[in-house]
């Protein structure tokens, strides 16, 4: 396995001041994921949870959908000249009766670590069906238990205390408990490797959960979560038109600038209870460009 840190020594120059240091870095390794020994996709990740990273990644582009559908999972050795095992290839065997991935989801080239979409054979694979349905799930959250998990994802980032340089994922119960958390280079990545523990968990669909983001949310992003059947998002910065309107369509929650109390509530407000405009004692104001805004007390 390769390391989830490196050390460099590098120069600190502070008010012209300089001095030699080490400094901690977060690994970037390219992962090969193969399905049945064919080449699917590779992406720049940070090595560690890469099982979980692989069988997100087949719930996301909908190969999979219970944990049923994956018989093996296992590192490639020969990924070498000399056939040595570089832990960077995986090969996942699906289970009997499970179709293989359509020749069209090939990836055309490599996913960098800030985009999971690039080299996508055609931007109609993007929209991928899901199994599961988020518009009906009965989630309810309070705006207070809402403003706490981005501190609890902070908290539980070991790697990034090292570094400051991974992107954070975490799903939360509906009292705001932690169930899991991921870091990685690659934001989608990170949210990859949550989906991919609940699937071996047995626990998808993800009814009655929250996954929060440590960046902004993207349409993958939304995309992701709906593919899990996860019914609310929220992110720390600020969402993209594409991912509210993904959002609004597959009737999922989804939160962006989410910092301290203060939140927008760009789709689904209806699960959030404080949100109600009628709640006595309580004032809104117009929301820019759609958004719901929760009212001020």
């Amino acid at each position: 396995m390769g390391r989830v840190t490196s050390r460099y020594r590098v120069l600190r120059i502070v008010d012209g001041m300089t001095i030699a240091r080490p400094d901690t870095l977060a690994a970037e390794e390219p992962l090969e994921i193969r399905v049945a020994g064919r080449p699917l996709t590779v992406t720049m990740r940070t090595p560690g949870d890469d099982f979980d990273l692989a069988r997100g990644f087949l719930v996301s582009e909908g190969v999979v959908a219970r944990d049923t559908d994956i018989a093996a999972i296992r590192y490639c050795a020969g990924a070498t000249v000399d056939g040595g095992n570089t832990y960077n290839v995986l090969d996942v065997l699906l289970a009997d009766g499970v179709p293989l991935p359509d020749p069209s989801m090939e990836r055309n080239f490599y996913t960098t670590s800030s985009c999971g979409l690039c080299g996508k054979a055609s931007l109609e694979a993007v929209r991928t069906t899901s199994t599961w349905h988020v518009e009906r799930d009965p989630l309810r959250l309070s705006a207070e238990v809402i403003a706490t998990m981005p501190e609890k994802l902070r908290t539980a980032q070991r790697v990034f205390d090292k570094t400051g340089g991974l992107h954070g994922a975490a799903l939360f119960d509906a009292h705001g408990d932690l169930l899991c958390v991921r870091e990685d280079v690659g934001r989608h990545n990170a949210v990859d490797k949550v989906i991919g523990w609940a699937f071996d968990a047995g626990r998808l669909p993800l009814r009655g959960t929250t996954l929060m983001v440590s960046g902004r949310a993207s349409f993958e992003l939304v995309q992701k979560a709906v593919m899990a059947g996860i019914p609310a998002l929220a992110a720390v910065s600020a969402p993209s038109s594409l991912a509210v309107d993904l959002a609004r369509e597959m009737g999922m929650t989804l939160i962006g600038f989410l910092r301290g109390t203060s939140m927008n509530v760009y789709s689904g407000a209806e699960r959030i209870t404080s949100a109600d405009p009628s709640r006595p004692g309580s004032d809104t104001v117009e929301a820019p460009h759609g958004a719901a805004l929760l009212p001020t007390v």
